[in-house]
This record gives structure tokens, C-alpha cells and sequence, in this order.
């Protein structure tokens, strides 16, 4: 199958084609970043990014066609991100995909961002279910068992903000600009990781849930305290946090780790996905996390770790080759967990 996958979560106008004949690869994509946009406010405006995506999704959708060599009358079918993200983006992308989806007569597929993110490695090698999923982005920080395409079971989430979050406000604390993940490794590479003593909120504590809001703060302090010339104490202070937020990931990784062998125990791979995945520390941290718990490291290329069409288009693919399409009735969802039987995380900040 060829499938056009659609993703306007967030701040990426984003649009991809796989195939799965004769083995899954990437196409063509095109992804609009809207990091001008939003840059002078320092994150993410949604009415901002919704008439971007507004104002750009259909010369995304004709580029990644040109680039894959193929027409509308090539697919065999339409993904879109229906949630969760911001409602307004997510509406342009999914009434683009329905309009597509019924004007060619092919099937809609409304697709979780959390589910493409959490499949996306699957287009890349073969990860066999079972595996256990670290997913860390702005506004996700959950650990799951991935069962199958549709089937999650959740061990932990954050008690009050995302990883990726945590990342963005200590960037615009520090100064170092958005987006704020990439400013703040980049920071770090020049920065004694030693010099600031920072907490790891729930490092060694039962369970596999997170929380960061206790880390921001103490970068606030932090930030506080240092003279407004001292580059590099704000390049010490970035690597600093930059530690104290792997290492955090990977205490709470390696509980999970043990529950999965437990449950799981055909069970291989430690998947990290999210646009925090691409932090080269971090990959570091989890990399020895699977090693001790004799499980393989699998994590997405950075361009498919952040927002794409790929991640959207591949979820597409494996749902719709299990016969699983949806109507043109879908409604957008701004919130849309991947397991709905895990008690509700309704913490501030939390998004799923």
C-alpha cells in the first residue's frame, strides 16, 4: 500500500507517503517547521500555527507527491494526526485528509500522534511486538507496554509537566531561545555537567511516573543567582540540567524495564520516540538503561524523533493493512490517551 500521511498537531505543517511494498521505506516528505513564526513569542501561539497549517498544507501535500513520483491516483489511502495536539491544527489536517479520502474515493485513517510516534521505528527495522515504549516529546512523557497496533498498556506518566516541556521553559530561562531542546544540547556541549547540584524528582522512588515541574524551578533558582554576563555559567547550568533530566528519565526507564521483562517476557526492544528522543545525552543514558536489563535500543533517526508525516503515514499503514479505517464523521480530539483504561492523568500540564 501507498499511504499519504498528514500532521498538523502542533508546529510542523508536516506530509509523508510510505509503502510497504516490497518492504516499508519512506517516499517522499516535506515538513513546514513554523519556528519563524512562533520564535518572537518565545513558544508555540495555536492560532498562529493553525492558519500556517491553513496556509501551507497544500503545497506541503503537492511537494511530498512530487518528490514520491506518484498522483492522488497512486494511494491507497489518507492518515491524518486527529489528536491529541491543538484542536485548530488538528482540524485543518484532518478535514484536508476527509476531503482527499472522499474526493478519490480512498479510505480515512484517523490516526493517534501518540500512536505514530510510538510506531514510527517500525518503518525503519523490524521491532517485533512486544516492546516496551519510553515516549518523551513537549507535551508527552509516558512509559508503555506496546502490545500490537492499538493495544497499550501504560506504567507511568508525568504527575505534572512533560520532559520536552521541562526542556523549552529552562531554554527560555536561560536565554538560549526556541526551540528549546536543540538550544539547550547545544548549550550544553561547553558546560560543566557537575557544577549545579539539580533534583531528579522521583529518581528512586516506587512506580514509573515522572515529574518536572520540581526541575524547572530549580533552574529558575538557579538562573536567578547567576551574574547576567556568565555565559558560561548558563552553559554549565544547561548541561547540568541536561544530566539531571536523563538521568531522571533513566531511573524511571529501568523501573519499567523490570516490569516489562515481568509481563513480557518475549519482550526485546526498549523503543524511545518523541522529539525528545533525538537528544544525543539522553539516547546515551537509555542506551546503558537497555543493556543492563538485556534488552535492544531502538530509537527512530532524529528527523522522524520530532513531528512528521512519516510517523503519521506508517501508523496509517499498519492500521489500515488490519482493516482499521474510519468514517468520515471522526471527530478531532484534543485528547486522546492510548490507554483508556489507565486512570486519568488530570495533573497540570499533562495532555494524555
Amino acid at each position: 500500500m501507498n499511504i499519504l500521511g498528514i500532521e498538523t498537531s502542533c508546529d510542523e505543517t508536516a506530509a509523508a507517503i510510505v509503502t510497504d511494498r516490497p518492504a516499508p521505506r519512506l517516499l517522499g516528505q516535506c515538513i513546514h517547521a513554523q519556528i519563524a513564526e512562533h520564535r518572537p513569542y518565545g513558544g508555540v501561539v495555536p492560532e498562529i500555527a493553525a492558519r500556517a497549517h491553513l496556509d501551507r498544507l497544500d503545497g506541503v501535500i503537492r511537494r511530498t507527491l512530487d518528490e514520491a513520483g506518484l498522483g492522488l491516483a497512486d494511494l491507497d489511502g489518507i492518515a491524518a494526526t486527529a489528536g491529541p495536539g491543538l484542536i485548530g491544527g488538528v482540524m485543518v489536517g484532518v478535514t484536508t485528509a476527509k476531503a482527499v479520502a472522499l474526493a478519490r474515493g480512498l479510505p480515512f485513517i484517523a490516526v493517534n500522534h501518540l500512536e505514530a510516534h510510538a510506531l514510527t521505528v517500525r518503518l525503519i527495522e523490524d521491532v517485533p511486538f512486544p516492546y516496551l515504549l519510553l515516549l518523551i516529546s513537549g507535551g508527552h512523557c509516558q512509559l508503555l507496554i506496546v502490545d500490537g497496533v492499538g493495544r497499550y498498556r501504560r506504567l507511568g506518566t508525568t504527575i505534572d509537566d512533560a520532559v520536552g516541556e521541562a526542556f523549552d521553559k529552562s531554554a527560555k530561562l536561560l536565554g538560549l531561545g526556541y526551540p528549546g531542546g536543540p538550544a539547550v544540547e547545544a548549550a550544553a556541549r561547553s558546560g560543566d555537567a557537575q557544577r549545579f547540584d539539580l533534583p531528579r524528582p522521583m529518581f528512586g522512588k516506587k512506580g514509573c511516573d515522572f515529574s518536572f515541574s520540581g526541575l524547572k524551578t530549580a533552574v529558575r533558582l538557579a538562573v536567578e543567582a547567576l551574574p547576567a554576563e556568565d555565559a558560561q555559567g548558563r552553559a554549565d547550568l544547561a548541561a547540568s540540567f541536561q544530566r539531571a533530566a536523563a538521568e531522571t528519565l533513566a531511573d524511571r526507564t529501568a523501573r519499567a524495564a523490570v516490569l516489562f521483562r515481568e509481563f513480557c517476557p518475549s519482550g526485546r526492544h526498549l523503543v524511545v520516540a518523541g522529539g525528545v528522543a533525538a537528544n544525543s545525552a539522553i539516547r546515551a543514558s537509555l542506551m546503558a538503561v537497555a543493556a543492563r536489563h538485556g534488552l535492544l535500543l531502538a530509537v527512530p533517526p532524529p528527523r522522524l524523533c520530532t513531528d512528521n508525516g512519516a510517523m503519521v503515514a506508517w501508523a496509517g499503514l499498519e492500521r489500515l493493512r488490519l482493516g482499521l479505517a474510519d468514517g468520515l464523521d471522526f471527530a478531532a480530539r484534543p485528547r486522546w490517551p492510548l490507554d483508556a483504561s489507565a486512570p486519568k492523568a488530570g495533573f497540570a500540564g499533562v495532555k494524555a
